[in-house]
């Protein structure tokens, strides 16, 4: 969360509880009964307010004791229940149902206990019975509409992730299918030319004959033309990762994702399968968990070394986020893949919910003698 949005956040709350005080106040003034004791009660009452999304539950207790204790002391009327509507509503917002309908039981009991047994008092508590629903209610509706909007925004950014990798791969596929054309057609064709200007030019040196100089630059330049299509079919079919984990540690970052990366052991150069292998598997698991873990926190290990007499290549990535032991994710394209880079090199792989919460991806690689 930026700080701009900490701050709007902030002052909403602050002008939340000086509107609700203010209200409360005003109400109280009017009142011939109400003392110094029932001002400092709203106040406090409703300067509460100010901290409901850090603490819901203290705030609507500190309400409640600090309401019921007002309508005991003064016996004001239906709006001095406002700072206690304001934290039930809050409570509810959150998921505390059954905190914010034991505040309203609390203080509609001491309301209506210390009135006169009349109708009017009868009406009242009804009232106020029906805002306190409402409040309940309207809590628990804003609630649901904060978890729809960010269900339709997880799925709108998972639906255009899902569209740049369809691009990613197609512009992949079409690289493939230009490198096979260049091979199977220019490859074969200067492949030809230059093999005939060289038994061209082998032939007159052979019969003593000057080598004509347009026959010695088809030669020259039919060679460079294969040295240049070499160079532009790697680039067509090349597969290597464009970074470093580490890079990928600091994208993920700049995308809102709290990831911290440890390297230990002897950092070094790996071979490029090695190499690509790593960096795959770091990507996808930091992917897997900027979708699916929520707001978590991820920890990156790379440990280059480990004991025995051959090294090996430790990645370990886990998280802090709602994947739960008991309902295991189905393997996927990712996990799939990630696997089968693992065991290609001959190394192994755990990706799996951990107990304490969360996910955690494990890989070993072998590097190799160590000698």
């Amino acid at each position: 969360m930026s700080g701009r949005r900490i701050d709007r956040e902030r002052l909403a709350d602050v002008v939340l509880a000086a509107v609700v005080g203010a209200l409360g106040m005003t109400v109280a003034a009017f009142d011939e009964d109400t003392t110094a004791l029932d001002h400092v009660l709203v106040a406090l009452a409703s300067a509460a307010l100010a901290f409901h999304r850090a603490a819901p539950r203290a705030v609507l207790a500190v309400a409640t004791l600090l309401g019921t204790a007002y309508v005991v002391h003064a016996h004001p009327g239906p709006l001095s229940a406002l700072p206690v509507l304001g934290a039930v509503h809050t409570a509810a917002r959150v998921g505390h149902r059954g905190v914010a309908a034991a505040g309203s039981a609390v203080f509609l009991a001491g309301y209506v206990a210390t009135g006169p047994g009349t109708q009017n008092v009868a009406e009242r508590a009804g009232l106020l019975a029906g805002w306190f629903l409402c409040a309940v209610v309207t809590g628990l509706a804003d609630r649901n509409w904060q978890a729809y909007l960010r269900q339709t925004e997880q799925r709108a950014l998972e639906a255009e992730r899902t569209r740049e990798e369809a691009a990613l791969r197609r512009a992949g596929e079409e690289r493939l299918r230009i490198a096979r054309e260049l091979h199977d057609s220019l490859t074969h064709s200067i492949s030809i030319v230059k093999l005939q200007a060289g038994v061209a030019v082998h032939l007159a040196r052979k019969r003593g004959d000057e080598v004509p100089p347009a026959l010695l630059a088809i030669q020259e330049a039919s060679g460079e033309a294969m040295r240049e299509l070499r160079s532009a079919l790697q680039v067509l079919r090349a597969d290597e990762p464009t970074g470093t984990p580490a890079l990928l540690v600091e994208r993920a970052r700049a995308a809102g994702l709290a990831v911290d990366l440890t390297v230990t052991g002897d950092e070094r150069p790996l071979p490029r399968a090695l190499d690509r292998a790593a960096y795959r598997i770091v990507q996808e698991a930091l992917t897997n968990a900027a979708r699916h873990a929520g707001p978590a926190k991820v920890r990156v290990r790379i440990d280059y070394g480990g004991p025995g007499p051959v090294g090996e290549l430790a990645i370990d990535v886990d998280d802090d986020g709602a994947a739960d032991p008991a309902r295991p994710p189905a393997p996927g394209t990712g996990l799939t893949g990630m696997r089968e880079r693992v065991s290609a090199l001959g190394g192994t792989l755990r990706a799996a919910p951990r107990a304490e919460g969360g996910f955690s991806v494990r890989a070993r690689l072998p590097l190799g003698e160590t000698g």
